[in-house]
């Protein structure tokens, strides 16, 4: 499937986008502050950015990079099926995606920011 196929930021997905902006976890408050105006070493990520059906919690369009946080309905059967299936929706597009628990960010957001950063440098080494 060419990313041409798929549409970004869908309008019938606006609302919903929003309303999740609106409603942010804490943690993904937490990890914004971190992300938003570049902040990571310049690199510029969309916050609720929808691909296909789905909505990422953070997304770096340029590296094709998407940041996934997870609390505590993530670890149900339904759950992880449901994220198996998005990471497998998104990979296939070349898209690759970091996962997080809450906690993660919650108790060492230097760490998962050194580890996205990690991320974000690998896929550099590799575009022409």
């Amino acid at each position: 499937m060419e990313d041409g196929d798929v549409i970004h930021n869908r309008l019938e997905l606006k609302g919903r986008r929003k309303e999740l902006r609106n409603n942010a976890t804490p943690a993904e408050r937490m990890l914004w502050g971190a992300l938003q105006h570049s902040n990571l070493d310049g690199y510029k990520f969309r916050r609720q950015h929808s691909v296909g059906a789905y909505i990422l919690d953070f997304y770096c369009p340029s590296e094709r990079l998407a940041v996934e946080l997870d609390g505590d309905s993530h670890f149900t059967d339904e759950a992880m099926a449901y994220d198996q299936a998005r990471t497998g929706f998104l990979n296939s597009l070349d898209i690759r995606v970091l996962r997080f628990l809450n906690t993660d960010v919650y108790d060492n957001l230097d760490v998962v920011c050194e580890r996205i950063l990690e991320e974000l440098k690998s896929n550099n080494l590799t575009t022409p």
